[in-house]
């Protein structure tokens, strides 16, 4: 097997890491590599200050380019603010946050649809964050705050309701394109959205977007497909 050209730079966390999670290897159709950055809590990262911990990020990331990585990710959406500063310091590559695709998305709707954001902590993602991201700033927004996906997550449990996750992420969908009917697209902020993917899709008969349909893009640059022989005329 080809070493990982992925790097992936993981949140210190205890929740569990289902498939389909961005943490769990066996999502991924390629190899990766991952990444722990000490003391970065999904709380700290989310919710607080991410300031202290950029030069965590940066030592961490710079290991996986030591390794060998082409590429690097992170596992939080929220941290789009510092991917300027992580390719400065890293040379390579970065996909800091699932928000990013929103102007490739964006631009596939028809004039009169927008993007639809559905995020772990609609109360913490700021004007900033989404700038950052190139988000939008008329992108209707709902969060999953006070449920318990975000309290497992948020609050680094050791365990996860995974059918109440999976009802939450439906209930939430559904009351995002209630709220905003003009919504044509939902991008996933979070990385631990990805394992409901398809039952959002399936509930709202939108096409969704998460860091497992952007890492899949991304990736593909990092390893272009080799093709057979070919005849010229």
């Amino acid at each position: 097997m080809s070493p990982p050209l992925l790097g992936i730079l993981m949140l210190d966390t205890a929740f569990p890491r289902i498939l389909g999670d961005v943490g769990n290897a066996a999502t991924w159709p390629f190899p990766v590599r991952f990444g722990l950055v000490k003391g970065a809590t999904p709380q700290a990262i989310v919710c607080e200050d991410i300031e202290p911990f950029v030069q965590a990020f940066i030592a961490e990331g710079q290991r996986l380019v030591d390794f060998g990585c082409k590429g690097i990710a992170t596992t939080c959406g929220f941290l789009a603010p510092i991917r300027p500063r992580l390719a400065q310091a890293l040379g390579v590559p970065i996909a800091a946050s699932a928000l990013e695709q929103a102007g490739q998305i964006g631009a596939m709707l028809g004039a009169e649809r927008r993007l639809g954001l559905l995020t772990i902590s609609q109360a913490s993602l700021s004007p900033s964050h989404l700038a950052a991201a190139g988000v939008p700033a008329d992108s209707a927004v709902m969060g999953m705050d006070g449920g318990s996906f975000a309290r497992s997550i948020l609050g680094n449990e050791e365990t996860l309701d995974i059918e109440a996750a999976r009802r939450e992420m439906v209930e939430g969908a559904q009351a995002l394109v209630q709220e905003s009917p003009d919504v044509g697209a939902i991008i996933l902020e979070c990385t631990n959205m990805v394992p409901y993917a398809s039952d959002i899709a399936k509930a709202t008969g939108l096409p969704v977007y998460s860091i497992y349909t952007y890492l899949r893009w991304f990736h593909a640059g990092l390893t272009p497909q080799r093709f057979g022989a070919q005849t010229h005329a």
